[in-house]
């Protein structure tokens, strides 16, 4: 066996955590696949008198100069979380000619191309397979098994605490508020949800995987969000009753045209691989040229299962540094692609309105539909509620330009009382 590889872990929280527990519980399989120990050195937080989860000889220390300045430590493992200071301590290591592993998803999707040209500087590894899907192996796959395709499609539900609300609301006919209430109690939300339920998490993460699978530098600011709040329990019956599940989905496609990047809630057909992923489990699915439809399933956040993604690519990196190899797969956006506005994306939608009861309002309804090109394929009366008649209209394929305009028309229209919801259908064709 080689000379030790000495290591320091930035963060003592979940993550953390559940890193030192993996190094620890494998370490002589671990030993065995590097063909060197792997040892933690040092740990960097906040408080060095804080009361830990877990016992370690690794030295608490609380500046991160102690950490870039030892010589003897050859791999960074960042695992803060949140912008800073964790962007610019991974800075500092890369810059100090160390190689870095990180699970933060927010650096990774807002400085990925300044981290990317640090590294690169630096001849040494910069990784980051845990900042998205936790424990699900995809970031890796998509750089190396699945090189030789050309990606046209990745979709995914890659937000744990959004799939569990939304399950809940299928299976137990809760509502939003009820279930949010309970993901919170759980530990599954956080006090302030508005990330998750917003969209914004699920959003940095599609901007990583799709910069990845298109070869081209997607942003944040480059992806449309919807988050799931307007979803009602009514939108969840109704999609049911069609053949239907709605998902929070994460979206990338690339045409001839370019790149469209969007999270929106969606009718998934029950059909569709995605459909049966419930809970609080991720699962992502890409379809390349060569190979066809791929799915990949599991845990998409929780202590061991992203420390698995952590500590995979601290191995990675160590069996560079016994081969004397470094930066072999370092950023991957090789081309310049145009971003698609949203407006131009095409999808059937699921429209909810409360309209008045009376002779000659579907006939209004469908000329405004008629006067933006959109197509009705079917309208079904629901219920009523105070003497008006909810209706449910599904389009067939239409712009995101063109479904918004007749929009605004209905909305405008006296016989519409209200516009319940509005949910595109992610399907080649609408279930009969």
């Amino acid at each position: 066996m080689d000379k030790a590889i000495q290591i320091a872990l930035l963060g003592f929280g979940t993550v953390g955590t559940g890193v030192v527990k993996v190094l620890e519980s494998n370490a002589d399989d671990i030993m065995k696949k590097v063909g060197a120990a792997i040892v933690l050195k040092k740990i960097l937080v906040q408080s060095a008198n804080k009361a830990r989860k877990v016992a370690t000889g690794a030295k608490i220390v609380t500046d991160i100069e102690s950490i870039v300045n030892d010589q003897d430590i050859q791999i960074v493992v960042e695992v803060m979380g949140g912008e800073k200071p964790a962007k610019d301590y991974i800075l500092q290591a890369l810059r100090a000619g160390k190689h870095v592993v990180t699970a933060n998803k927010d650096v990774v999707a807002k400085h990925g191309k300044e981290l990317f040209e640090a590294a690169e500087a630096s001849h040494v590894d910069f990784l980051f397979e845990a900042s998205v899907g936790g424990g699900i192996p995809i970031i890796r796959p998509l750089k190396q098994c699945l090189a030789a395709n050309r990606i046209s499609e990745i979709m995914g539900i890659v937000n744990g605490t959004t799939n569990y609300m939304l399950t809940k609301m299928t299976k137990e006919h809760m509502d939003f508020a009820t279930v949010l209430a309970e993901a919170q109690a759980k530990g599954y939300a956080e006090a302030d949800p508005t990330a998750d339920v917003g969209g914004f998490d699920a959003a940095r993460k599609i901007a990583i995987l799709a910069s990845i699978a298109f070869g081209a530098r997607v942003t944040l600011d480059d992806v449309y969000v919807e988050g799931i709040t307007n979803i009602a329990i009514q939108d969840i019956e109704y999609a049911r009753e069609l053949g239907y599940v709605v998902k929070l989905l994460a979206i990338g496609k690339q045409d001839d045209q370019g790149i469209n990047v969007r999270v929106h809630p969606a009718l998934l057909p029950n059909s569709h691989p995605l459909a049966a992923v419930n809970d609080v489990f991720n699962a992502i699915f890409v379809k390349g040229d060569a190979v066809g439809e791929t799915m990949f399933y599991g845990r998409g956040a929780g202590e061991l299962p992203t420390a698995s993604a952590v500590t995979a690519d601290i191995i990675d990196v160590a069996r560079d540094i016994r081969h004397g190899v470094s930066s072999r797969i370092l950023c991957t956006c090789f081309e310049k692609k145009a971003i698609c506005p949203v407006g131009t994306t095409e999808s059937p939608y699921y429209i909810r309105l409360l309209v008045e009861d009376k002779p000659g309002v579907l006939a209004a309804i469908a000329g405004a539909f008629g006067a933006q090109q959109v197509s009705l394929h079917s309208v079904i009366q629901k219920r009523k509620v105070n003497g008006r008649t909810e209706i449910v209209l599904i389009t067939y394929r239409v712009t995101d330009e063109s479904i918004r305009l007749a929009m605004s028309t209905l909305a405008g229209m006296s016989v519409v009382n209200k516009v319940g919801n509005i949910i595109r259908v992610e399907a080649e064709e609408i279930i009969s």
